[in-house]
């Protein structure tokens, strides 16, 4: 295979990239305005301009009417997903801090789209494993503690309906997953994720230099 021709990430052509995007709106603007503003340590938990417009396509190409997150923060990935989804569509938000969920609890309402959010307080596995176990989301996305993905990753494959997605954030680490020797506990359970996924024969995925890295999976 050719090599890559992907060019050198620089800010002049992420800007590019960006302008051929959907723009943010305002609600998702005052987000992360907001987040950044509040919360300035933890705003690089922000999912990234192009995944929101990622997911939100994602949810429209496959029809999506059933989302299930895994890592809220301040709820802009959910406001992206929530915009997407039909009236009847149904998101359910896991997280475990309800003061950062509460920046998103007032995006949500401002766009009118709360009442297609169920937000979740509670450990993730324990609100995965409470729901029904046949096959029925269309779309999971996980951006939590990294070592947890696995376990959410096994809760949420077996409840994936056939040609559902789960697109896992970060899968990239840094750059630490390329580098297991000397990288961090988190970064080593990326890695090990990584593998698990690759081998996994019940998916199909794919690996995408999206931000800090994004794994697409489709349930067979």
């Amino acid at each position: 295979m050719a090599d890559s021709k992907r060019p050198a990430p620089s800010s002049t052509l992420h800007a590019y990239v960006l302008a051929h995007n959907p723009p943010p709106d305002a609600v998702q603007r005052e987000l992360v305005a907001r987040t950044r503003a509040a919360l300035p340590d933890h705003a690089g938990m922000q999912i990234a301009q192009e995944q929101g417009s990622l997911l939100a396509f994602l949810i429209r190409l496959i029809d999506a009417r059933h989302v299930v997150e895994i890592g809220t923060f301040t709820g802009l990935s959910t406001l992206c997903m929530a915009r997407a989804l039909p009236p009847e569509g149904k998101l359910i938000a896991c997280d475990v801090s309800a003061e950062w969920a509460a920046y998103g609890r007032a995006a949500w309402q401002r766009a009118d789209v709360a009442d297609r959010v169920d937000l979740r307080i509670a450990p993730a596995l324990q609100t995965l494993r409470a729901m029904p176990p046949e096959p029925h989301v269309d779309l999971a996305f996980i951006d939590a503690d990294k070592q947890g993905y696995l376990a959410y990753w096994e809760e949420l494959v077996p409840r994936m309906r056939p040609g559902g997605l789960i697109a896992a954030d970060n899968v990239c680490y840094g750059g630490e997953v390329a580098d297991v020797p000397s990288a961090s506990p988190n970064g080593a359970a990326i890695h090990a994720f990584n593998e698990h996924v690759l081998a996994d024969s019940r998916v199909d995925s794919v690996m995408l230099e999206v931000a800090d890295g994004l794994t697409l999976a489709r349930r067979r």
